[in-house]
């Protein structure tokens, strides 16, 4: 397998844009970003939660410390295909990803019979200990979104995503089925985030500022799972996420 980033510390400021918003940004960015190993893509992901849902409802009441489980995807994968497990946690404002790239047929092993690849990291062995700590986990709830990321032009630990057509569902949770779902954000809008390992660039802040961009408090999983108990996913549509 290629050589993948396994672990992440950074602050993550996330923006809800509408369109002309987003295009004028773009024109700003520009001449301070370039894509980043993956550019466009579709990225499909599902979360893993315990019966009573305690990971989701956790986050959602706003502690000093969260955690989420899920399996990643760039594009929907094959069973041979290059998966990532992950476990993200935030602290004090700090987000802290932990990840181990494997095969989607040995993730799935791993993640839903508890059964560890043979060369299964040190990193690889913190997720397992979280599965255990986290009695009964089980899919619950499919993500995907396509995605423009960017890094910065002189400074690559500078990352800047912008998300569209964020879909989910609570059916057909493997990645493989496709990336097809509900809507959950009003057409139009784009989830920007901001990732940084520590104070944002002085220019960037001016962008923002001068355009009047205030981040917000937006959890994709979180939304997700309060449209679901509001009754807004009952009847889930084949919405084409990807070309």
């Amino acid at each position: 397998m290629c050589e993948y980033q396994e672990v992440f510390r950074r602050y993550e400021k996330k923006y809800l844009l509408k369109e002309q918003t987003y295009r004028l940004l773009a024109e700003r960015l520009q001449d301070r970003f370039v894509p980043d190993e993956y550019g466009e893509s579709t990225v499909c992901n599902i979360y893993f939660d315990t019966p009573d849902n305690r990971l989701v409802r956790t986050s959602i009441e706003g502690p000093v410390y969260k955690e989420k489980l899920r399996l990643r995807s760039y594009g929907v994968p094959r069973q041979d295909g290059t998966v990532f497990v992950e476990m993200k946690k935030k602290y004090r404002g700090i987000v802290y990803k932990r990840r181990a790239d494997m095969t989607l047929e040995a993730a799935e092993q791993f993640l839903h019979k508890g059964t560890p690849p043979d060369s299964l990291n040190q990193i690889g062995r913190e997720i397992l200990w979280s599965m255990r700590y986290y009695s009964g986990l089980r899919p619950a709830m499919y993500l995907c979104c396509d995605r423009t990321a960017l890094v910065g032009a002189d400074d690559p630990n500078l990352r800047i995503t912008f998300d569209s057509r964020l879909l989910w569902r609570q059916s057909a949770l493997h990645l493989e089925e496709g990336a097809w779902g509900i809507p959950l954000l009003p057409a139009g809008t784009r989830l920007m985030e901001i990732k940084i390992p520590d104070a944002m660039p002085v220019w960037l802040a001016d962008i923002l500022d001068g355009m009047k961009l205030y981040p917000t408090s937006f959890s994709k999983y979180g939304a997700a799972y309060r449209a679901e108990r509001h009754g807004k996913g009952r009847k889930e549509s084949g919405v084409v996420c990807c070309a």
